[in-house]
């Protein structure tokens, strides 16, 4: 299957119909009077299509096993044909359209199985995706795309030569499938001032977004949140929790993480960690929707 431990829980639905036409007026009374052999047409293929729902994974080899939270079949007549809508609801880190359909198709089956002694004419159609939402694909498209970043590795070692650098190339890497142009890619050491320094000068010269690595730990050289605190006009619990969230799901010891987030005039500053996954996760947890602070910030862009 599919890696998708990167992935966020969101809110996805998804709606699928299937439409079952029927040969004759007399399927469609009986179906309407309960005089099936088989019993009850609509409420026994509403209860296989919500087994279907839930088996889809069981069935479908690269299909994620889910929470199902929510699954609504309804049905409408418009002559021979009986059109079947199913929804289906989750929260979780992949979409749900193939449940749907699943769904939608057993509900299909088990009216032509019910149906079949009465009306040997029966036919399906039309089993599609009406529509779905959830994840980030729904968001990306609305945030701006003429953003500038600066990306600033906080690091002793790192800027005297001792080590590489790849928590912020990480964060580069993340910023340009943004479409976030990277203003200027800097190493500095574990120094308050000039940490401080470096945040006024990169809001001066008109950078959105401000995003230092390292520093964020708890050794008596890790100072970037005592630096960037005092200057910043306000903090953004959410995006920290979010950070964190994200990190500890992953790895128990993102918890002694202290990245912050705030504002600098227009200005987003993030402190991020300095480890490679902790700068490359913090940055998976957030963007892109976090761009989305620009249309408050900024406003919206009108080209």
């Amino acid at each position: 299957m599919v890696d998708i431990t990167h992935k966020t829980n969101t809110l996805r639905t998804a709606t699928a119909q299937a439409i079952v036409r029927v040969s004759s007026q007399k399927t469609i009374e009986a179906i309407q009077k309960g005089t099936v052999p088989k019993g009850d047409v609509f409420a026994m293929s509403k209860a296989a299509g919500l087994l279907g729902v839930k088996k889809t994974a069981d069935l479908l080899p690269d299909c994620h096993p889910l929470p199902i939270e929510y699954t609504g079949i309804d049905y409408d007549i418009n002559d021979l044909e009986i059109k079947i809508t199913i929804t289906v609801k989750t929260i979780y880190k992949t979409g749900v359209e193939v449940e749907a359909m699943h769904g939608a198709s057993i509900v299909a089956l088990n009216m032509y199985d019910m149906l079949k002694p009465i009306d040997k004419g029966i036919e399906i159609h039309q089993i599609k995706l009406l529509h779905k939402k959830g994840g980030k694909s729904d968001y990306r498209d609305k945030f701006r795309d003429d953003l500038k970043a600066a990306v600033i590795v906080c690091s002793d070692t790192i800027s005297a030569g001792q080590k590489e650098d790849k928590a912020g190339k990480a964060i580069i890497e993340k910023l340009e499938t943004c479409s976030v142009e990277v203003l200027d890619y800097i190493i500095i050491p574990d120094e308050a001032e000039i940490i401080q320094n470096k945040a006024k000068h990169y809001q001066e010269q008109g950078a959105d977004l401000i995003i230092y690595t390292g520093g964020t730990g708890l050794s008596k050289r890790d100072v970037t949140p005592e630096a960037l605190r005092p200057i910043i006009d306000r903090s953004i619990p959410g995006i920290e929790e979010a950070i964190r969230k994200y990190g500890q799901d992953r790895m128990p010891y993102a918890m002694l993480s202290r990245s912050i987030a705030g504002t600098l005039k227009n200005t987003l500053v993030l402190a991020l960690p300095g480890s490679t996954n902790g700068a490359k996760e913090s940055m998976d947890a957030i963007f892109p929707e976090v761009l989305h602070v620009f249309r408050i910030l900024k406003g919206a862009r009108h080209d």
